[in-house]
């Protein structure tokens, strides 16, 4: 294994526990729908627009199912690894070419949380519907709304200070210069 896998395999995996640690963090249980509201997506959405779009999905799924094994929430863990791989792999998609150019808050940016987070409130509204039926599942979306709209707001300083600081940080440089 080259050096660069070995350290890229190393980001992966302290973002991977970086998305599950934000996710545990600060729960709010759903009675309705048996799940529970979390600002875990700030840290996939910060993941998607500094490391791209494979980092985003391997770190949001991974990291957010593994989330929900170690909270009891292992009946969302195979929705949650899908639901949040793709909210990962969207943020990467459309925000970090422009986000890794630009180094600041672009309307891209905004752009690329905002259908992340709306991709996250569909997508858990159709695994509610399938688990628990879709007029259980309506419940859900207020609180989801309300978790991607906050991690949105909390994602978009921490965003700004690290695209402008990521030379500073010596194993994320080399993977940025590298990509």
């Amino acid at each position: 294994m080259t050096d660069f896998k070995l350290k890229k395999l190393t980001i992966y995996g302290l973002f991977i526990a970086l998305v599950a640690v934000t996710t545990m963090a600060i729960t709010v249980p759903m009675v309705g729908v048996q799940g529970y509201v979390n600002v875990g997506d700030t840290m996939i959405f910060i993941t998607g627009l500094l490391l791209g779009p494979q980092a985003g999905l391997i770190a949001g799924g991974i990291g957010s199912a593994l989330a929900d094994l170690l909270l009891g929430y292992a009946h969302w863990a195979p929705w949650t690894l899908v639901v949040k791989g793709v909210e990962g792999l969207l943020v990467g998609l459309i925000g970090y070419h422009s986000f890794k150019k630009e180094k600041k808050i672009t309307f891209k940016t905004v752009l690329a949380l905002v259908v992340a987070a709306l991709w996250m409130v569909f997508g858990y509204f159709l695994a509610g519907g399938f688990m628990v039926g879709f007029e259980a599942a309506l419940g859900s979306i207020p609180g989801d709304l309300i978790q991607g709209g906050s991690s949105i707001l909390f994602s978009l300083p921490l965003a700004y200070f690290l695209g402008r600081n990521i030379s500073r940080i010596p194993l994320l440089k080399e993977f940025y210069e590298q990509e």
